[in-house]
């Protein structure tokens, strides 16, 4: 083989590493930066049964109801944690009496962690698998579909029916996120869904 091929080779070795090397630090900084940034509640039902899909909707409801008398909107992610660590015990109480009242017996764990999460999608707004901060409730063996939502920034309290976040939802995303950020999780274009699987890619 002659240098001349021998250098070609390298050359495109080299390039191919610096390329690596960049998209590698893109999505790991883009994903860091997301999973520092947001504060999720995720609810698992006991299975996949309608009964249990409904009992989760139910406790989801009551969990809301009571968060709305709180301030998660008005604070910074570090005083969402607090917040809700200060409220661990009632939150537990409610998912416990919800589940009681209608008719069932199923145990009920809440901790605050770190938690892998695939993508999800939550009205206009995607989250690329990754671990992120969360309240987790579990039913019985959680063992079913989940639901997920925001309580930094706050999504929880935003009707996504019509699958659009109202406009002081997405001024608080706007706020707490760069523009790169606020697009990759945002945007539906064809350049911006080709960021988001690169970060999803190297986020797993």
């Amino acid at each position: 083989m002659s240098k001349k091929i021998k250098s070609f080779l390298i050359l495109i070795v080299l390039l191919f590493a610096f390329l690596f090397i960049t998209v590698s630090s893109y999505a790991n900084t883009i994903s860091k930066d997301l999973s520092d940034n947001f504060f999720r509640l995720h609810i698992l039902a006991n299975s996949n049964s309608t009964e249990d899909q409904n009992l989760k909707l139910k406790v989801r409801d009551n969990i809301i109801s009571y968060m709305n008398t709180l301030t998660y909107s008005e604070i910074s992610k570090k005083e969402a944690i607090d917040l809700t660590y200060e409220n661990l015990d009632k939150f537990q109480e409610i998912a416990e009496n919800t589940i009681k009242n209608e008719g069932f017996n199923y145990p009920v764990s809440i901790e605050i962690g770190n938690f892998y999460f695939p993508t999800k999608t939550y009205g206009n707004i995607s989250l690329p698998a990754g671990n992120y901060d969360a309240l987790r409730i579990k039913i019985g063996k959680a063992e079913g579909e989940n639901w997920w939502c925001s309580l930094f920034p706050p999504l929880c309290f935003v009707d996504v029916s019509s699958g659009v976040i109202d406009d002081n939802a997405e001024k608080n995303l706007k706020e707490n996120l760069t523009n790169e950020e606020f697009s990759i999780i945002t945007d539906d274009s064809e350049t911006i869904k080709f960021k988001f699987k690169i970060v999803e890619m190297f986020s797993n």
